[in-house]
Order: structure tokens, then C-alpha cells, then sequence
């Protein structure tokens, strides 16, 4: 870890444990989307870059890479509903397939607004990819297609996940203390 103990963090998912996990990921995308048409992946900016460059190199189909930066956050730690769209994507998405990925679900209120303006575009499919999953915390019933790891309600850090911008580059994913 190259933060060290003196940031009180406790490792609950090591590196070894999230490349296992994201290959998996990979096989079950590809095996789901072999033959089915052009497959759009949609990262959430900032969090979900690192899972969303991992995931693609695990995938063994052809897919389009694209981007949405929402700002949901507003500087607190706890989500308000408050979402604005920072980033729109570049492809068009109708009639394609698009797997909407994200670093971490918790209330379900970003999801679900992300959900809602992506449907308006037509598209031929939208499912959710996410690396973490906190249903605990859920407001609104979001149906995550893929899931990377399942969590209680505990503030993560790594792995794309940061508390005030730190922590981001951290090889695994650990609780803040």
C-alpha cells in the first residue's frame, strides 16, 4: 500500500483479490455480449477509470470506450440527489448496447438519474457494471447487472475511490477509519 498505516486504513480487498475479480467480470461480459452487436462501455468519470480500464482488458469483444462526468457529491461525503452532468458522452448510443459502468453503488440516486437520461437516448440495451456494491445504503432500487465486490456500509478508498481527491492510486481497496 503506498500510503501506509499512518492513514488508518484497513485492507479489505487486496490487488491480487480485484485482478481476480475483474477477469471475471470480463469472461462474464464477454460471454453475455458475444454476437450481440455493438457494445458502448460508458465509465462514470472520476471513480470508475481505473475498473473501467482493467474491465476492458479483460473483454474479448470488440467494444467503444466513452465517458460521463457527473458531479453528484458537491464536496460533501454523502450524496444529496443533486446530479449535474459535467462530461457528456461523444457516441451516439441508440440502438446499441450499452454496459454503464461504475466504481461504487450506495444510495442508487446518481445511478438512477444516470439510468433515466441514457434510456432517453434509445438504446438498444443498458445494463449496470459496478466494481462495488453497497445495497445497505440504497434509496432507490437500482438492478446491477454485474457486480465486483458486495459491502456493508463502510467509507472505501482505492482503487478509483478517494476521500477528498487522496487516495485513489491505491493498488486495493481499504475502509478509512
Amino acid at each position: 500500500m503506498k500510503y501506509g498505516e499512518e492513514h488508518n486504513l484497513e485492507v479489505l480487498f487486496t490487488r491480487e483479490q480485484i485482478q481476480a475479480r475483474v477477469a471475471q467480470l470480463g469472461e462474464a461480459i464477454t460471454r453475455d455480449y458475444r454476437g450481440a452487436g455493438e457494445l458502448i462501455l460508458v465509465a462514470v468519470l472520476r471513480g470508475s477509470v481505473y475498473f473501467a480500464v482493467d474491465l476492458s482488458r479483460c473483454l474479448e469483444i470488440p467494444f467503444i470506450l466513452d465517458f460521463m462526468g457527473i458531479s453528484s457529491y458537491g464536496g460533501v461525503s454523502a450524496s444529496h440527489g443533486i446530479v449535474r452532468i459535467t462530461k457528456d458522452l461523444d457516441s451516439n448510443i441508440a440502438h446499441k448496447n450499452v454496459l454503464l459502468l461504475e466504481d461504487i453503488v450506495d444510495t442508487g440516486l446518481t445511478l438512477n438519474y444516470l439510468r433515466r437520461n441514457l434510456k432517453t437516448r434509445n438504446p438498444a440495451s443498458l445494463r449496470i457494471c459496478t466494481f462495488l456494491d453497497m445495497p445497505a445504503r440504497r434509496i432507490v432500487n437500482i438492478p446491477v447487472d454485474y457486480c465486483g465486490f458486495t459491502l456493508p456500509d463502510l467509507y472505501v478508498v482505492g482503487y478509483g475511490l478517494d476521500h477528498h481527491e487522496r487516495y485513489r492510486n491505491l493498488e486495493v481497496v481499504a475502509a478509512l477509519k
